[in-house]
């Protein structure tokens, strides 16, 4: 019998995206198939880390031990606040410079087109390149430019790629949604203002959208600051554990789909 193609659609959320660090070593430790992966910033990063083979406690080992200020690289705000050149060698060195095409598990990164007003789903090209357009949040990271083309954050039109998972061709998607921050504190910061406005939006969208997964991960984020990207193991371990109590569910949804095209 021949087994469903399973495909994880990996959301946005800033540092709640660390979960999905979590989620990929729960399912690979329950033997769950990830035959594809489909991204949107924080997801597409981790995303793109895992397609390229990078181990689940290289992952946790770099999240925590890079501190995030040696990776912003500050400037003159005009379209952007951090110029994002240290993150893209980051992502360049640790995907080792391949290209999309290259990868043994198919894997697409999705992002915001802001001349077209459409999204952008790379499905070519070098992987660092796609990430980083990817991850490029309005008001925060520099845009990219590409192509007579002006690339931001993919969360703007598809905050979990499913649909983009499905046209890559899965029979199930398993997405992840990292949710929003229910922190009320005090606004001290423009990164503030920006995370909450986007939160906000998101929020929004979700009231007409519907997230149509096969199955459905959300972890418990809320307390998590948007802009603390020290917080990988709370993020992690909150999502290994949803993911954990989740398997059940996701072994009979991959069985039924064996059982229709038996």
């Amino acid at each position: 019998m021949k087994r469903p193609k399973v495909a994880l659609a990996l959301g946005a959320g800033a540092s709640r995206g660390l979960a999905h660090i979590g989620v990929i070593k729960g399912l690979i430790e329950n033997n769950i198939p990830i035959d594809m992966v489909a991204g949107t910033s924080a997801g597409a990063l981790v995303g793109a880390l895992y397609c390229c083979g990078v181990d689940i406690k290289v992952m946790e080992q770099i999240a925590r031990g890079i501190p995030m200020k040696n990776l912003l690289d500050l400037s003159v705000p005009k379209i952007g606040f951090v110029k994002g050149g240290k993150i893209e060698s980051l992502i360049k060195l640790l995907t080792k410079n391949m290209r999309i095409e290259d990868l043994k598990i198919p894997f697409r990164a999705v992002a915001t087109n802001l001349t077209s007003g459409e999204k952008l789903v790379f499905d070519k090209g070098l992987i660092y390149k796609a990430v980083r357009a990817s991850i490029s949040i309005p008001g925060v990271f520099t845009p990219i430019y590409m192509d007579d083309n002006v690339l931001v954050d993919g969360c703007i039109l598809e905050r979990v790629p499913v649909s983009t998972a499905r046209d890559m061709g899965a029979d199930i998607v398993i997405g992840v949604d990292v949710g929003f921050s229910s922190l009320k504190g005090k606004t001290s910061s423009i990164f503030d203002v920006i995370f909450k406005s986007i939160d906000l939006m998101q929020k929004e969208l979700l009231k007409t959208q519907i997230i149509d997964a096969d199955f459905l991960i959300k972890p418990y984020l809320k307390d998590i600051d948007p802009t603390r990207f020290d917080q990988v193991d709370e993020c992690s371990n909150e999502a290994y554990e949803v993911t954990k109590e989740a398997i059940p569910v996701i072994k009979d949804i991959i069985e039924s789909k064996i059982c229709k095209t038996a």
